[in-house]
């Protein structure tokens, strides 16, 4: 709340802005969904422009440095990294979502696609279309990545089924599949790190 407050504070007194801001959480919920609120609810909770366009700045700043932090050339490390930067992204969503980082010989970044919105609980894949992007950009590897939106990571029978599937038309096509990794609300499950790779 601290923060929000500093945001909406400058030329209000210190307990004036914790009021803004305290108001401004029980209307949105959480800081965290501050990052969906437009300009027009942030005047129906009292805000003037200046306070509200300062939100709004930081959380589109939040944002691009969110949806940037891979990129082109930068090399995969880990699973951790992976969850780092898509769990933000998938925040809120309430549909899984399929991702593909395609990578080049050195696990460097070429390209982050975007292959499929399934369902509220399914994310419907086909290889076809997962390795289509890859084959086209000649990537070495790729790395496949969805959301849960009920926020648990535990893969689904389904989820295990698919990543096998994946795997073997990789191995067919000459292109390593790297990891899956299943981004949940607070956790993740990385196939290779739990041994099914």
């Amino acid at each position: 709340m601290e923060l929000v407050a500093l945001l909406v504070g400058p030329g209000s007194p210190e307990g004036k802005a914790l009021q803004d801001a305290q108001r401004l959480l029980e209307v949105v919920g959480s800081a965290a969904r501050l990052g969906k609120i437009t300009r027009e609810e942030l005047h129906r909770v009292g805000l003037g422009r200046r306070k509200a366009l300062a939100i709004l700045a930081a959380v589109e700043l939040r944002n691009r440095i969110h949806k940037n932090s891979l990129f082109p050339g930068q090399p995969f490390r880990s699973s951790l990294e992976i969850f780092r930067h898509f769990r933000p992204l998938v925040e809120g969503l309430k549909k899984e979502c399929f991702w593909c980082l395609l990578l080049d010989g050195k696990n460097l970044i070429l390209r982050v696609v975007r292959i499929s919105e399934g369902t509220l609980t399914a994310s419907l894949v086909h290889p076809r279309e997962v390795y289509r992007p890859a084959i086209r950009e000649a990537a070495a590897g790729v790395l496949f990545v969805h959301n849960h939106p009920s926020g648990d990571p535990a893969p689904s029978q389904e989820d295990i089924q698919i990543t096998r599937r994946l795997v073997e038309v990789g191995k067919v096509v000459g292109i390593r599949a790297l990891d899956h990794v299943i981004i949940g609300a607070h956790r993740y499950f990385s196939f290779v790190d739990q041994g099914l790779f």
